[in-house]
């Protein structure tokens, strides 16, 4: 809202990086730069070269400095897809994400998005607009405790107190945005500040490359020399490589690790991809197995949260090693036999190296990787059944199959929902690094969107397949006309059961079959005419025999699309069925 009732501050007219003069003869006033254009040059200091907002009068300013330094303005429909599209920027381009929103409810609509990436260790920077300071507490338009509210879900909050701190204070964010385990930050400026202009003398720019240090931290070296002599001891040492593998960028030093050492490897989250599928280290449906049997466990980026059971589902007569990038991380919910604090790539390559003359006293571990083989294919050829499934309702097993031998080495996989992206992460193997988005331990679903929008503008080179519940699409689908507007082409796919199935089947199970319905059935929603409508493509989907076909004419459309396949509602997911996430 542009708040055209509230009393403005005199400003300085002067535009921009120009000088004026004050009279005839007079010599030329000082060059100024406003608050807006100050937050632009922070921002291309940093690299961000887009940002994602929905407009209001509190942040315009910093538009029109973004234009001026050639960075892109992606404006949504909602703020939260604002937040979660500069994380899912992060998340591809292993920079900080940005989205810039108005005051009160543009930020309060955007919290979800920050909360989100907070939990899922994501550097991104939120900007909220804010009322002037000469209105401070005086119940000016939008005006909220925005500082307050985000303190408990960001690493760095503050308030810019004046337009020559301006620049100044969005680096000290991005500062703090990579300080240990990444993270969001918030700065709000004021209407005053922001819109004001300074002295260019006066303001401090920091310049690009100069305001932060390195993080990359091998650790301590003595911890580096007990891990290695704890694998060259092991028997039966598995890896776990997890979400800050990708975010390192450590997907060279995670290969180079398991394949010189020996190590079995499972991935988790962004770390998906890091071995391709077919790699004689790659593992997935043994991983239950491998924790109960392994005399080592090696943890990578992972924190011992419910996806983990807290640590308890590792078995407590192994070793257990665990590498984060934050000392709180490290040991907390589950006592560990060695903690190394540091990033992924380095602390791996230095164990690599530290290993190099112990590994021909290794034990010989061909028994042991050929055991979890056994167990993986068992697994697999368990459930082939149902992925090759013609049943109608369609098996989402068969669903997520047809998805999983639809994916290229340059599709990017992004799933948004609950049940039917639980079973997802059972068949889905990306192809290469990078290229698995899900919205890690928050569990936020509306996320797919904002994330196809983002890996679609930081990666045109890409291919962009999307899987929603129907729940979660409902829930930023909206923002498929952003999409449409800005060309941003993806293929998508509903798995549509017209219900909210993860908590549906729990209340069957706690309340009986006649309370199954309470609160979770959704209306039976042609999600491809919603597409058509928005300008995209859409088509729908009973016959399992038709998903390949449809995908491939989806590809085909270079267009926005959505493949609506009604999928059975009374199948659920094995994680489901176990409401593993409520234990």
């Amino acid at each position: 809202m542009g708040g055209d009732d509230e009393e403005m501050l005199p400003m300085t007219q002067t535009i921009p990086g120009s000088a004026a003069r004050n009279g005839v003869g007079d010599p030329p006033a000082a060059e100024t730069i406003s608050g807006g254009h100050l937050v632009a040059k922070a921002l291309k200091a940093e690299g961000v070269d887009t940002i994602y907002t929905l407009c209001g009068g509190h942040i315009i300013d910093i538009y029109d400095g973004c234009v001026d330094e050639g960075i892109a303005v992606i404006d949504v429909r909602h703020e939260q897809v604002a937040a979660h599209a500069a994380d899912g920027y992060s998340r591809i381009t292993g920079t900080t994400g940005c989205a810039v929103v108005t005051a009160g409810p543009g930020t309060s609509d955007a919290i979800t998005g920050v909360a989100n990436a907070f939990r899922a260790e994501s550097p991104m920077l939120l900007i909220g607009g804010q009322g002037a300071l000469n209105q401070h507490k005086m119940g000016s338009l939008q005006d909220l405790p925005h500082v307050d509210m985000m303190n408990p879900i960001t690493k760095f909050a503050a308030t810019v107190p004046h337009t020559a701190r301006v620049a100044d204070m969005v680096s000290m964010a991005f500062r703090e945005c990579w300080n240990g385990a990444p993270g969001p930050a918030f700065l709000e400026i004021p209407r005053d500040v922001l819109d004001a202009s300074v002295p260019l003398e006066q303001a401090r720019i920091p310049r690009a490359g100069s305001y932060r240090a390195s993080t990359r931290s091998a650790g301590d070296p003595a911890a580096i020399e007990q891990l290695a002599d704890l694998i060259a001891q092991s028997e039966k040492p598995c890896v776990l490589l997890g979400n800050q593998v990708w975010t390192c960028r450590a997907t060279d030093a995670a290969i180079e690790f398991v394949r010189t050492l020996n190590i079995p490897a499972f991935m988790n989250g962004a770390g998906r991809g890091t071995l391709p599928p077919k790699d004689p280290m790659h593992f997935q449906l043994a991983r239950r197995h491998a924790f109960n049997e392994a005399d080592l466990i090696i943890i990578v980026g992972t924190p011992f949260d419910f996806r983990m059971g807290y640590g308890r589902r590792l078995s407590p007569a192994a070793k257990v090693v665990q590498i984060d990038l934050s000392y709180a991380t490290v040991g907390k919910n589950r006592d560990i036999d060695l903690g190394i604090v540091g990033d992924a790539g380095a602390v791996l390559s230095a164990v690599t190296a530290a290993s190099s003359g112990r590994v021909a006293s290794a034990p010989d571990r061909k028994g042991w990787i050929e055991e979890l083989r056994a167990f993986e294919d068992a697994a697999y050829e368990k459930r082939l059944p149902r992925q090759h499934s013609d049943a109608s309702p369609i098996d989402p097993y068969r669903l997520v199959h047809e998805i999983n031998e639809f994916l290229t080495e340059d599709s990017i996989y992004i799933g948004d929902g609950g049940d039917i992206v639980t079973f997802s992460g059972q068949v889905v193997q990306p192809k290469s690094p990078g290229h698995w988005m899900d919205p890690g331990p928050l569990g936020t679903l509306g996320v797919g969107i904002p994330f196809v929008m983002a890996a679609k503008h930081a990666r045109p080179d890409k291919e962009i397949v999307a899987l929603f519940g129907d729940g979660a699409f409902s829930l930023t689908g909206w923002d498929f006309e952003t999409l449409v507007r800005f060309n941003l082409p993806f293929v998508g796919i509903v798995g549509n059961n017209s219900s909210m199935n993860q908590i549906r089947y729990g209340q069957i199970q706690k309340y009986g079959e006649d309370r199954g319905r309470v609160g979770n059935t959704l209306g039976h929603v042609k999600y491809d005419e919603f597409a058509r409508m928005l300008g995209g493509y859409g088509e729908e989907v009973r016959d399992p025999a038709d998903i390949a076909p449809a995908l491939q004419r989806a590809r085909e459309s270079g267009l926005p699309s959505l493949i609506n396949v009604w999928v059975d509602p009374d199948v659920y997911a094995p994680g489901t069925m176990n409401q593993t996430m409520y234990k």
